[in-house]
């Protein structure tokens, strides 16, 4: 191995590395009772500091907390309870004729020492769910959370020191220099959730190690609307899923593109579910969170301006507070195509409205950008939805509803190129931190025997009829 002696993290590293063989050959019942404790730390221990940590860093309301959050994680441990005896028995595959006397089956083993970055936007949500993965493949984790949500950090500090050995799960805090020194080392895998232009930094660093990457990144995920749907529900269910968390979200709807018969009266339900959720005052309603740091407030009031300056039409919202890091739910129409919220993920409260006239024109445009991590579709007429589901791609798709598949657990979750590598959840995420095997085992004589040298002609003959008939 490389010498790393200098790396702060490498004795850390060396330790798990060490353990990760003894971890990996645990039983199903050792992985859930880990599972269990970590539940048990989530669900009542440390419930109360969690709520109290999310409001601290994002605002976050104490329902948003139970919701996306708690209930979350704890979803994601008891489905992987439920489910891991037969995720970790071996299964077994057929075996051709040409291989007589042969079976074959493959085991799903541990992928070894893991690195799991986690962003700020739901902190506990996206650090502890792949963890659960993580445990439940018999793998060794170190955990990097965001340095921007400090008290949440923190507090995932002292949840895993309590819990866990570090020689089997740690968590390191620190500044990017933290999470640029742990990707120098040749981790197994690594599990990576953020931003496609940080993604591809650790993509490049894993691949000085071909170390296998699962990177859930996002983009810019549209929402479409036809004439046929139902305009006060889309906009209900449009609202909820936009500003929830202030929009700090990578699945939620990041712009509309809506039938312009039918624009102006989407626009006008959207101003009452917006009123009805959070008050004609959302700066003084429990319900709505806050931008997390000085920057990405900066960042998003600067597409504000730019909207302003290229003469958008601002249909609700737009006020802003630096102090408390407060933009008002806004929707925006008439937005010139150069305009930043049209170029960037926003990743805010900020929605805007496009309008197209043939269903082929929105099409165009989604698959004009990147392929997005989620596409909604919100109408009555079945062609509609199978037209836009056959002529796009999306890592997930949600028809007449928004962001509600991120929460079933029997769903693969993940993006597709720039919104992301590989999926979670469930299944998905025991597969992700598991090495599928492949082993065949020989019981008799072997047909293929027959065939080994040296070759005759017989044995020619023989090798074309196998090519024919097996």
């Amino acid at each position: 191995m490389k010498d790393y002696k200098d790396n702060p993290y490498f004795q850390l590293f060396s330790a798990q590395k060490n353990n990760h063989f003894k971890v990996s050959q645990s039983t199903s019942k050792a992985r859930k009772k880990k599972l269990s404790v970590l539940q048990k730390a989530i669900e009542s221990t440390y419930r109360e500091e969690i709520v109290d940590a999310l409001q601290k860093d994002l605002g976050k309301p104490k329902v948003e907390t139970e919701l996306t959050e708690i209930y979350q994680i704890i979803a994601e441990i008891k489905f992987a309870k439920r489910n891991l005896n037969q995720w970790m028995k071996k299964q077994s595959v057929s075996t051709p004729m040409s291989m007589l006397g042969a079976s074959s089956y493959y085991i799903h083993e541990a992928k070894g020492v893991c690195l799991i970055i986690s962003p700020w936007n739901f902190p506990f949500n996206l650090t502890f769910g792949p963890l659960v993965s993580a445990i439940a493949a018999g793998n060794t984790v170190i955990i990097k959370p965001s340095e921007m949500t400090p008290h949440s950090s923190a507090l995932m500090a002292k949840i895993v020191a309590d819990i866990f050995d570090e020689s089997e799960v740690a968590l390191v805090e620190g500044e990017v220099e933290a999470s640029t020194k742990l990707l120098e080392l040749p981790f197994n895998h690594i599990f990576f959730t953020g931003s496609p232009k940080v993604g591809k930094i650790v993509m490049e660093a894993a691949s000085k190690h071909l170390t296998s990457v699962t990177l859930e990144l996002g983009g810019k995920s549209p929402t479409i609307i036809d004439k046929t749907a139902n305009i006060d529900k889309a906009a209900k269910k449009i609202v909820w899923g936009k500003f929830l968390n202030a929009g700090q979200i990578c699945i939620c709807p990041d712009y509309i593109l809506v039938d312009e018969s039918v624009k102006s009266k989407f626009i006008k339900a959207c101003k009452k579910w917006l009123d009805h959720y959070f008050s004609k005052n959302p700066k003084a309603s429990n319900s709505y969170g806050r931008i997390v740091t000085d920057n990405h407030f900066e960042r998003l009031n600067s597409y504000l301006k730019n909207a302003k300056q290229l003469n958008a039409i601002f249909e609700v919202g737009g006020k802003t507070d630096a102090d408390s890091k407060y933009i008002e739910p806004t929707i925006i129409s008439d937005i010139k195509p150069e305009a930043k919220l049209l170029e960037e993920e926003i990743f805010g409260p900020i929605l805007p409205v496009l309008s197209y006239n043939a269903l082929d024109e929105a099409i165009a445009y989604v698959n004009s950008k990147e392929r997005p991590l989620a596409l909604y579709i919100f109408s009555k007429n079945k062609a509609n939805v199978n037209k836009i589901i056959n002529n796009t791609k999306a890592g997930g798709t949600c028809i007449n509803n928004s962001i509600i598949h991120y929460a079933n657990h029997n769903l693969p979750f993940g993006g597709i190129n720039n919104s992301g590598i590989g999926k979670s959840h469930g299944y998905y995420g025991f597969e992700a931190f598991s090495n599928k095997r492949a082993i065949v085992k020989q019981h008799t004589f072997g047909i293929t025997e027959l065939l080994f040298p040296p070759y005759t002609n017989l044995k020619e003959k023989l090798a074309k009829f196998t090519v024919k008939w097996f």
